[in-house]
């Protein structure tokens, strides 16, 4: 298990705001993704002009299967990443956040939730749930404990927790409930990709600017090596 975490750290960094380590920049990253990849539509937006419970609720399904058939997304996964940017874009239209964008993080942090043989059971919950290396200060901030193990079990340090890979003390303030069962719980798809959304959107961010999508996956994950990695798998999806 020790070779295949370290073999599996070198690809997918844990957790919002963990890395800052020094690294060499390179200057030739890329560019950010389309923001207005061609879009899921919302073929139920409740009664009576309310919202659905559910971000889910608000894809077409069709869109949905066919997408992930096309993209090597797992269905469950596809269908949050699409419902978290059409609710954002309902509460935030200034944000310009897009699914691509969402369904690039949860690539690089956990391969949609299927990290360690892992999947998403039915209800969208990472099966086994999903933690992250303790953040000793080893290869990583050290972070100390912040919710007496609640999220990752460890009450002595912290851990990226589910398939967007929260730390506790992020997840505190940025927690949604996407599903719309009245808890948020970050080994929930829903809830991760809705919290991820307004992680990204915060502070007047609008992501479909370059400079602005940047910083938004920056202040996920500093490292360069993260960010080219986001962008490429991003711009993947948006092109297939």
């Amino acid at each position: 298990m020790a070779v295949g975490l370290a073999v599996i750290v070198a690809v997918v960094a844990w957790g919002p705001e963990l890395v800052r380590q020094a690294q060499v920049r390179d200057s030739t990253l890329g560019t950010a993704p389309h923001a207005a990849v061609e879009g899921p539509g919302i073929p139920a937006v409740g009664s009576a002009g309310t919202a659905p419970a559910a971000i889910t609720d608000r894809v077409d399904p069709t869109w949905a299967s066919a997408t992930a058939q096309r993209l090597g997304i797992p269905e469950r996964a596809m269908s949050a990443y699409a419902g978290a940017a059409l609710a954002t874009a309902q509460t935030r239209p200034e944000c310009g956040i897009a699914w691509n964008t969402l369904a690039a993080l949860g690539s690089v942090e956990s391969g949609h939730g299927t990290i360690f043989g892992g999947a998403l059971d039915a209800g969208g919950r990472a099966t086994p749930p999903i933690v992250g290396p303790a953040l000793t200060g080893t290869e990583f901030d050290a972070i100390t404990d912040t919710d007496g193990g609640a999220f990752d079990g460890d009450a002595r340090w912290d851990r990226g927790v589910g398939p967007m890979q929260f730390i506790p003390s992020t997840w505190a303030r940025w927690g949604a409930d996407g599903n719309g069962d009245g808890v948020a719980d970050p080994q929930q798809i829903d809830d991760a990709a809705l919290a991820a959304a307004g992680y990204l959107c915060h502070g007047g961010r609008d992501l479909r600017i370059e400079a602005d999508w940047v910083a938004a996956i920056a202040s996920y994950n500093g490292a360069t090596s993260y960010l080219a990695k986001v962008v490429h798998a991003a711009d993947t999806f948006a092109a297939k």
